[in-house]
Formats: structure tokens, C-alpha cells, sequence
């Protein structure tokens, strides 16, 4: 309860501050313009953030004949546990890693990289499928990919208010009702640092939590750190270009695409802290 409580506060600061930037830039118009961004956000969010996330990385659905090792896992871990089965994509790139979408457990699916298949034994691939269905369990996958998405709202806004300012679209007025001056360029400038900073609370407190479920269900906590530092390596080896949007999702932080700020915050713990927790040890000497 502690855990989505804090969530459902970042969430709602989230919004806020789309709300607060909208005001800066336009004035009351800009705050409804806001608050209109983030119902429309959470909508495309819980409908549809799992089918734009798995085309995004050219995600193909396999059946239990072409995935039998994966599916046995996923498979005895639902049963055991009282989820729903969920659908299974494997994604082609030889970069190691893997996530979990749906807005609930009736509407998950797991993928998996071919990299992943290839680097990591079976017990350290039972580790990765468990973590990711702890994020199923734990019913943050939907509240991540809000996070993400009223993020990137936040960031297009104070963008679009600087274009704005270049042009001529705001300022220079002294009424409060239409925004602009120095308020709105304070905005333009720490809105989106606020987004991101509230959306790397929201996913590293999941990821956290997902991988102590994960190690839970599985009752080995270091196969999970196992694979945890093999894909930390490799991932870097191979890296796997993802969006910013997006890459809260994977199991460990892909490389962001494109020169954003984004590239300047990880929306995931460092792996040396997950291990340790994991395992009440540092990773050295974990594997060979």
C-alpha cells in the first residue's frame, strides 16, 4: 500500500506540473491545454502503450512449439502463482534484455530479445522471467508507461513554449491570465528536469520491487543477480537503441536514442545496488 501510495502522489505531481508549465507558457488556456495533455496521455497509456512498445521494437508473437524453453517457465511460474498466462514475443536483437507490457495481468505480454536466449542459462533466464512477471504481479507496468508518457507530454509542452517564445508567441505583457515572461521560461527550463526526476522515482522504486517478487518466486535470488550482471555487461557490449519513452520497460537500461535529457538520468537502479540487495553482497565474483 506504501508503494502505490508514493506512486499515485509522483503520478499526480506529474500531472501537476504539466498543469502548472501549461499556466506559465499560456496563461489559464495553457493550463486547460495541460490538464487536456494528461487525460489524453493516460488514455493512449492504458489502451495502447503495450501494442506502440512491442511494434516499436519489431516484437513477434511465438507459440509454445517455437519457444518451448520460455513458455515452461512463464508456464509453471502462472500456475503456481495464479496468474494469467501472458503472451510471449521474442524481439530480434542480439542486445540481451527483455520487459513486460499490458495494463493488467489479463492483458500482459512478456518479450525477450534473442540476445537474452543466447547469454543465459536457465536459471538465470527463469530469474529474468520471474522479474518480469513480478512486474505483472505488481500491476505497475500500466503506472511506468504513464509515468513515461506524461514525461515526454511534459518535455513536448515546455519545447513547444520555447519555440513559442522564439517566435514571438508569448511575454512581454503584463497579464497574468495569458502567461509568459520570465515565469514561463523558468518553466520551459525545469519542467521537463522535474519530469524526468519524478519518472526515475516512479520506475526504480518498481524495479526494485519487481526484482525482490521475481527473486520470491523463484526462491534463488542469485540467479536473478546472476543474470542481472551478465546483462549489465553484454547490454553495453550490444547495445539495444531504445526511445525514452520506452526504456522503463527493460529489465536493465538500454541506450536512449537521439540527444535528449533524457540521456542524462537512468530510469533504473545501478545494477551493483539491485545485486546487492538481491543478495546482501557486491556483484564481484557472481559470475565467471
Amino acid at each position: 500500500m506504501g508503494n502505490n501510495f508514493k506512486t499515485l502522489v509522483l503520478l499526480t505531481g506529474l500531472t501537476l506540473v504539466l498543469m502548472f508549465a501549461g499556466q506559465a507558457i499560456a496563461g489559464t488556456r495553457g493550463m486547460e491545454w495541460g490538464l487536456g495533455i494528461a487525460a489524453v496521455s493516460n488514455f493512449v497509456s492504458y489502451f495502447f502503450s503495450d501494442k506502440i512498445a512491442l511494434a516499436m521494437y519489431r516484437a513477434q508473437p511465438v507459440t509454445r512449439e517455437e519457444l518451448p524453453r520460455v513458455y515452461g517457465v512463464v508456464e509453471r511460474m502462472t500456475q503456481r502463482i495464479g496468474l494469467p498466462m501472458p503472451k510471449i514475443f521474442v524481439i530480434p536483437s542480439d542486445s540481451p534484455n527483455a520487459f513486460a507490457t499490458g495494463r493488467n495481468p489479463a492483458h500482459a505480454s512478456v518479450a525477450v530479445t534473442q540476445g537474452i536466449l543466447n547469454l543465459l542459462d536457465d536459471e538465470e533466464l527463469e530469474g529474468v522471467l520471474a522479474h518480469e512477471l513480478g512486474h505483472v504481479r505488481n500491476r505497475d507496468i500500466l503506472t511506468s508507461s504513464i509515468a513515461a508518457t506524461l514525461a515526454g507530454a511534459i518535455t513536448l509542452l515546455a519545447r513547444m513554449g520555447m519555440f513559442a517564445g522564439m517566435f514571438g508567441g508569448y511575454g512581454g505583457r503584463d497579464d497574468r491570465d495569458r502567461g509568459g515572461g520570465f515565469e514561463a521560461l523558468l518553466m520551459i527550463i525545469l519542467a521537463p528536469i522535474a519530469a524526468l526526476l519524478i519518472q526515475m522515482a516512479v520506475s526504480r522504486s518498481r524495479e526494485y520491487e519487481a526484482d525482490h517478487t521475481g527473486a520470491n518466486f523463484t526462491g534463488n535470488p542469485y540467479a536473478l543477480a546472476r543474470a542481472l550482471e551478465k546483462l549489465d555487461a553484454w547490454s553495453k557490449r550490444r547495445p539495444l537503441i531504445a526511445s525514452p519513452s520506452t526504456a522503463h520497460l527493460f529489465i536493465v537500461q538500454p541506450m536512449l536514442g537521439g540527444e535528449t535529457l533524457g540521456n542524462l538520468f537512468s530510469t533504473h537502479p545501478p545494477i551493483a545496488k539491485r545485486i546487492e540487495r538481491l543478495t546482501g553482497h557486491s556483484p564481484s565474483g557472481l559470475i565467471g
